[in-house]
This record gives C-alpha cells, structure tokens and sequence, in this order.
C-alpha cells in the first residue's frame, strides 16, 4: 500500500469548505491516514462527529495541530492571524500550512509572522463553494475540475508540491500564481459580483412594503441568481471585503465609471453602445463554457 500523502492533517474550520475537503478526502482514502478536525464552534464539531468528517475532533485549534504534517486553514481570513498566532508554538518541524483564504496577500501579511523556520506556508485558494455554510455544506466533488490557485512565498518546492498532489487528489486544477495577481483577479470575479449582489438585494429590500413583496413574488432568473449569491456568509464576506479592500475598490471604481456610461446609453438611446456591450458579455460566457468553468 502507497504511504499516505499526510500521515495527520488538520483541518481548523469546519464550515462549508473544511466540510468539503473532509467529504472529498473520504473519496480518496489513504491519503491522509489520519484526519483531524477543529472548530471553535462546538455546535459544529459535534455535528462533523455526527457525519463521521474525520477521525478526531478537537475544540482546540493549539491542541489539534499538535503532531500534525500538514494543518489547512478553512475560517474566515479575518480570524487567520489570530489562529497563527495561537497554533504556531505546537507547529512541529516540518509541518506545512495552507490555507483556502480568498485573498491571498492579507494572509500571508497577517499569517507569515507567527510561522516558525522551520515550518513551511503555502497559501492556497479553492475556486469553488455555494452560498451554503457549516458542516453540513460539505460537498464532497465540489473541488472536481475547478481551479485552485497557489501563492507560495517562499523556495520550497517539496511543500508546494505536496500541497497541489493534495489539490490533485481531490480533483482540483492547481495553478500557481503571485499573490497580488491574485487579489485583483479575484477582485473582479468572485468579489466585486458578491457586493452587487448584495447591494441589489439591500435595495430592494429598501423599497416600500407592497413593491418589495412584488419584486419577492415575481422575481425572475436574474434577480433570483444575485439573491443566491447573496446568500453567502456574512462573516466571511465582510473579512474578504475588509482584506482584498485595494483591489476591490480599484474594480469597484472601474465598474461605476461602466455603469454611468451604460446610463447615458440607454438616456440617449445609443442602441448601439447597449448592443455591444450585451454581445461582449455574451462573448464571455461562451468562453466560460468553453473552459468548462461555467
């Protein structure tokens, strides 16, 4: 039999994503000969022991990571360097830390600190979860065929590499990429569509009472979509907000400058310019469908 990939790796935050990886992990035993699952919330630790996630549940992230090879990050990213802080003196030589943080240069900032020499750090991000969150979100393909970014910061190749096998086994495409291209990638496609996603929805449920419950009652596909969207973690939308603020601003500003153009558009009644801004978008997601990333 084949030696195990990791022989203990733990896995702190047992959310929608912690939840996923210990699903898929299950579809591909032996790679990990022993798992271990830690979460503040003891509501969710004993409900990852109800669907038998792991193999040992520790509400202690400092105590969960002792002996570990391998330790994943899977909470919000504004707990990250609180939990670094907290698990770096049981660390032991050798171990490798990861993360599935959606963005990339706030965690390494608040994390690379606390990591002691002789443990290696690399920051890692699944391109995949639903508005769903907790343990029982888990999914246990949702990492097959989608992308999984690494920004490793420093030269250890051996690390690197046991981080994207891990991504490999579980399904994901792993790619490598600097931390700040990252950022502004991420920025335009996954958190600048969740703040107008959640924008749209504040604004109507702004609206006065009996328009508010025909925009409910009459929702079409795309109003429907952006409520999906808007559905997501509070928690960890506002820390990815907090954290990838630069890039996020930068888009943000970007896509106003875009959206007054469209309004003088339609004020004008330039046909042509809505036109060929519908068939751009169109354009993109036949190419996302082409990818099969859509």
């Amino acid at each position: 039999m084949a030696e195990p990939l990791f022989k203990r790796l733990t896995i702190i935050g047992i959310g929608h994503i912690g939840a996923s990886i210990a699903g898929a992990l299950k579809l591909h035993p032996g790679t990990v000969a022993h798992l271990v699952i830690s979460d503040a919330s003891s509501t969710h630790l004993k409900r990852a022991e109800e669907l038998e996630l792991g193999d040992e549940y520790i509400a202690s992230a400092a105590a969960a990571v002792q002996g570990a090879d391998a330790v994943i990050l899977c909470t919000p990213v504004g707990s990250f360097a609180a939990i670094a802080e907290a698990i770096a003196p049981y660390l032991v030589s050798g171990c490798i830390l990861s993360d599935v943080g959606s963005t990339k240069r706030s965690v390494i900032r608040d994390v690379s600190p606390f990591i002691p020499k002789d443990v290696f750090f690399v920051p890692a991000h699944p391109m995949a979860g639903t508005e769903f969150s907790g343990p029982d979100a888990g999914v246990a393909t949702l990492f097959e065929g989608r992308w999984c970014l690494l920004t490793p910061i420093d030269d250890n190749e051996e690390a690197a590499a046991k981080i994207e096998t891990l991504w490999q086994t579980l399904g994901a495409l792993p790619a490598r990429i600097k931390a700040e291209h990252h950022d502004r990638v991420l920025a335009i496609v996954s958190h600048l569509p969740h703040l107008i996603a959640f924008i749209i929805c504040g604004t109507a449920d702004d609206l006065a009472d009996e328009t508010r419950d025909k925009v409910l009652q009459f929702a079409a596909t795309g109003f429907r979509d952006f409520t999906r969207i808007a559905a997501s973690d509070p928690v960890m939308w506002r820390d990815i907000f907090l954290n990838n603020k630069d890039a996020l601003l930068e888009m943000l500003s970007r896509f106003c400058e875009d959206t007054q153009a469209m309004a003088r558009a339609v004020r004008r009644g330039d046909a042509n310019y809505i036109e060929d801004r519908i068939n751009r978008s169109r354009k993109i997601r036949k190419n996302l469908i082409d990818i099969k990333q859509a």
